[in-house]
């Protein structure tokens, strides 16, 4: 009885949290132009799985998309784009089919539009540019964990229990793809693209 109290906890929080953050946020062509790009793209290369012995996969770096739409555009607009990826990886991506109504909102509304987090302390500085991506990784680690421990507890391997198992499965995945994301990222001349970006209204 404990995870769903803590799931429903984090998942209420968070989006409240994550609503409030959107206010005042602007969707004109341009914006919406960039929102529908950024869904694609992420849905593309979430689609392409690399399997890991644990039964877990890394994907083909979809962790980028949304987060670079935060740090170079607007961190709200990136959460945004995350819920509609959120919803639409449900209709588009087999594997990613809730077996249950709440895991749409513990963890396609949460573990998609989270990665928007990277760009809430700004991403002029290196150090501000980690901040948040560690920031988006612990909401999104959490936020697949918690979903596990409910909706997947049934899978677990013999002994571990649902914490044991949930926790393993998705460090095995979440911390390779979270370094490898960081990498390209901070590798990205994001103050270029920030400045072509910005050249058109």
């Amino acid at each position: 009885m404990t995870a769903p109290v803590i799931a429903a906890a984090f998942s209420i929080g968070y989006l409240a949290i994550t609503l409030r953050l959107c206010r005042g946020i602007e969707l004109n062509a341009k914006a919406l132009c960039l929102c529908g790009l950024t869904c694609a793209l992420t849905l593309v290369l979430a689609s392409v799985m690399i399997p890991l012995p644990t039964g877990a996969a890394i994907t083909c770096g979809s962790w980028i998309p949304l987060m670079l739409l935060a740090l170079i555009y607007d961190y709200r607009l990136a959460f945004l784009a995350g819920w509609i990826t959120g919803i639409l990886v449900i209709l588009l991506i087999p594997a990613w089919q809730p077996v249950h109504w709440a895991q749409l909102f513990m963890e396609h509304l949460v573990c998609f539009s989270c990665l928007g987090y990277a760009g809430i302390f700004g991403s002029h500085k290196r150090r501000q540019i980690f901040t948040g991506i560690l920031l988006a990784v612990f909401l999104k680690f959490w936020g697949h964990v918690l979903s596990g421990v409910i909706f997947f507890s049934q899978n677990a391997w013999d002994g571990w229990g649902a914490w044991g198992y949930s926790l393993t499965y998705h460090l095995s995945s979440k911390i390779p793809e979270a370094i490898l994301t960081m990498v390209i990222v901070v590798l990205l001349p994001l103050d270029t693209m920030r400045k072509a970006l910005n050249k058109h209204p």
